[in-house]
């Protein structure tokens, strides 16, 4: 198929990508500078299950919206304003009209952070031009469809890139000025449409003035003239146009971190590495990596930490603006030991207790603060499988991470000792422990004794009932599911359980 020449000497990749793990894979090709979630992403919007091509995909829902503009006269080139909106990653719209489907509220999300120009800031022109856009595709994509939702995503990081600390006033002055421009803007075109295919519902101009003034240069200018623009109508084609809605497949094919209006919560993504976000607020704010963490191990946090309050504020902000908007977030009010994390000195003190429980062999690792307090904790294990090993890694990490925030020990020991698993039975090279029922219950016996002074728990009974081999039921197969080579196959039968409800 002959694509658009928007994408004509664009450098391409091809990359096998599904939808999800238990999905089949596809190859897809997409820009070179895209990463492989947007490949994702792409997999899953894409009908069928064959190899796609970014730009055909695209091609498949943009000239059917660009044929009936031209039936109807209009005559912005809406084929290339789509298509170049995709490249450029500012917009798409949501599953549906990739799919080809005809749905009663179809979306469109605009990406903030692609309308920034490290030279010349934020482009407010292309933003009041790509919320018209998105207003007359959808229009035209489901002719019958009273209600649209035009949204805005990834507010965090346009306030990362610009230096504007979320929550601040300065921040709630942008999000009303871009709020405005996509309210005004989207009201014009469908003002337009009106009065071209006949008007759903009268001009509704009882919104709020936008802000007179913003640290965006430029911001608040057009944030008024999209105010008065919308004015000028007799009539809109919807009864809503504008939304704040929750993360899609379209946010992650664009890139979005934040979806719609959100803070960004941490500044790592799930591999443990900076955001974009993060990236984009340190360089603003004029540090680099290497100064970060010079900042992180003298105690202090260079990357801003907003709460729920800051979340509060900005939905309120926003929200007078917008057609529809999600629920407004609730201000709970945390426990006093987690309000803040208590961060472990660079060099602490700790030790690395051997010992076994059942014959499994394992090392309990701690590490305490200046004051002898439990602050982390390693459980490594000799030969376990896989699985399992991971499993009591991340368990020990979020242990450990509760610690840091003030969760009391006690809290763990009562919720831990006693826990029942394999492997399980009498532990040696432990003076303080006699018997475990399980690894957990046998490494929150020893916090205990050893940082508690608790010698009260009632010593582990290990059940002998329903033995495989010469161990007890507690030593049954540790994932991922190993057999004891010296069990023979009837025993091996009896050691699986099968549970139906």
């Amino acid at each position: 198929m002959k694509t658009n020449r928007t994408w004509q000497g664009v450098r391409m990749r091809r990359v096998m990508a599904g939808a999800d793990p238990d999905s089949p894979f596809r190859l897809v090709t997409l820009p070179a500078a895209w990463d492989d979630t947007a490949a994702s992403a792409l997999a899953a919007l894409a009908p069928g299950d064959g190899p796609i091509t970014l730009a055909e995909v695209a091609d498949h829902w943009v000239r059917p919206i660009a044929e009936r503009a031209l039936r109807a006269g209009i005559e912005a080139p809406l084929a290339e304003r789509l298509h170049r909106l995709l490249l450029l990653r500012r917009g798409a719209p949501t599953e549906p009209i990739w799919q080809g489907l005809v749905g009663p509220s179809p979306g469109f999300v605009l990406n903030l952070v692609s309308f920034h120009d490290p030279e010349a800031g934020f482009d407010s022109a292309a933003f009041a031009e790509a919320v018209e856009t998105a207003v007359t595709a959808l229009t035209l994509a489901s002719p019958s469809a009273g209600r649209i939702a035009v949204t805005m995503a990834n507010l965090a990081g346009l306030l990362a890139l610009l230096g504007i600390e979320y929550g601040s006033d300065n921040s709630l002055a942008v999000a009303r000025a871009l709020a405005a421009i996509l309210r005004g803007r989207a009201e014009a075109a469908s003002g337009a449409l009106a009065r071209q295919f006949g008007p759903l519902a009268p001009a509704s101009p009882d919104w709020p003035a936008p802000p007179v003034e913003t640290p965006v240069a430029g911001l608040d200018e057009a944030a008024q003239a999209a105010r008065q623009a919308a004015a000028s109508g007799d009539g809109l084609r919807h009864i809503a146009l504008t939304s704040i809605g929750e993360p899609e497949l379209a946010d992650a094919l664009l890139g979005v971190e934040t979806g719609g209006i959100s803070p960004a919560f941490s500044p790592l993504d799930e591999a443990g590495r900076l955001t974009r976000d993060a990236k984009a607020w340190l360089a603003a704010r004029g540090l680099t990596a290497e100064a970060a963490l010079a900042e992180l191990l003298a105690g202090r946090d260079p990357f801003p930490t907003p709460g729920a309050a800051a979340h509060i504020a900005m939905h309120d902000a926003v929200a007078p603006f917008v057609h529809t908007m999600p629920a407004r977030p609730e201000l709970t009010r945390q426990p006093a030991h987690a309000a803040r994390r208590r961060e472990l000195p660079p060099r602490r003190a700790g030790y690395t207790q051997k010992a076994a429980v059942g014959g499994h062999r394992l090392f309990l690792r701690t590490g305490e603060y200046d004051d002898g307090a439990l602050g982390e904790m390693f459980i490594a294990l000799h030969k376990e499988g896989a699985a399992f090993r991971g499993l009591m890694d991340n368990f020990a990490h979020a242990v450990s991470l509760g610690l840091q925030h003030g969760v009391p020990l006690e809290a763990y020991v009562e919720a831990f000792t006693f826990t029942r698993f394999g492997p399980a039975g009498a532990v040696e090279g432990d003076p303080a422990v006699a018997q475990a029922t399980s690894l957990l219950d046998y490494a929150f016996r020893h916090l205990a004794a050893n940082y508690l002074g608790r010698r009260d728990i009632p010593e582990a009974e290990v059940e002998e009932a329903d033995t495989v081999g010469n161990g007890s039921r507690d030593n049954a197969p540790l994932l991922p599911l190993d057999l004891p080579a010296e069990a023979s196959p009837r025993a091996r039968r009896r050691g699986f359980r099968v549970v139906s409800k």
